[in-house]
């Protein structure tokens, strides 16, 4: 099931305070450019990227596992021109392909097991035209990410209330983290606790070989640099159909 944080309407409506337009969403806007593609946003989220690129006349899917997020991107001003899909990407069928497939804000890292990503990377293939390219990002299992994790911070409500989050790092055990949020609103305290995955670049490229993706190119941050194990954050994958 997904967090929490993904499920309860209380903090979905609250979700694009913190976790507003980015750097990594400049990134993935600019992939389309400007002549109409098909769009396949995986664990879209509240679709802040499925409404811009809704605004630039492509034709957009968005796909999350969680109903209360697509609710909120349905109130997006282009929602209405968005078709939502609720399920997670390992089951998904949509019976039509893509120019464009994406998955964000680290959504990657939440495929726990191998057969978890070998599923993910099956669908992505299946719903990719194929001349289509798949990109998304994984953060560098080489960087302490334990270091800064932690975080405190507090936003204004739209009703003038006021909402305090943290972040608390709980374990890093063979590669996976645990760590947990919590919102404390006026009236209660909710939290949610999350797992993430830190895959390695060749667990990634291994588990795409294996379903018939090929990895074109690994930038390593969202100014377009290229991948350097040692020093990038980021692990931006773009994968096309192998030739066969």
């Amino acid at each position: 099931m997904p967090d929490n944080h993904y499920e309860n309407p209380k903090l979905t409506s609250v979700y694009d305070l913190d976790s507003g337009w980015s750097a990594d969403r400049d990134f993935y806007l600019s992939l389309a450019g400007s002549a109409p593609l098909s769009i396949l946003d995986i664990g879209c989220g509240t679709g802040l990227l499925c409404n811009q690129y809704a605004a630039s006349n492509h034709e957009v899917t968005g796909v999350d596992p969680s109903g209360a997020m697509l609710d909120v991107g349905r109130q997006k001003p282009y929602g209405k021109k968005i078709d939502w899909v609720q399920s997670f990407a390992q089951d998904l069928n949509l019976k039509k392909t893509f120019d464009l497939i994406i998955m964000t804000g680290h959504a990657f890292q939440v495929l726990i097991q191998d057969d978890d990503i070998l599923a993910t990377f099956r669908s992505m293939r299946k719903h990719l035209k194929p001349d289509g390219i798949i990109v998304f990002e994984s953060r560098n299992p080489v960087i302490d990410w334990t270091i800064n994790w932690n975080y405190d911070m507090e936003f204004n409500l739209p009703d003038g209330g006021i909402v305090k989050e943290s972040r608390r790092f709980i374990s890093m055990e063979e590669n996976k983290m645990s760590f947990d949020l919590r919102y404390q609103f006026q009236d209660e305290l909710l939290t949610s606790e999350s797992l993430l995955r830190f895959w390695t670049r060749q667990e990634i490229e291994d588990h795409a070989a294996a379903t018939g993706l090929s990895v074109e190119k690994i930038l390593g941050n969202w100014d377009g640099a290229a991948f350097d194990k040692n020093t990038s954050e980021e692990m931006i994958f773009f994968l096309r159909k192998r030739n066969t």
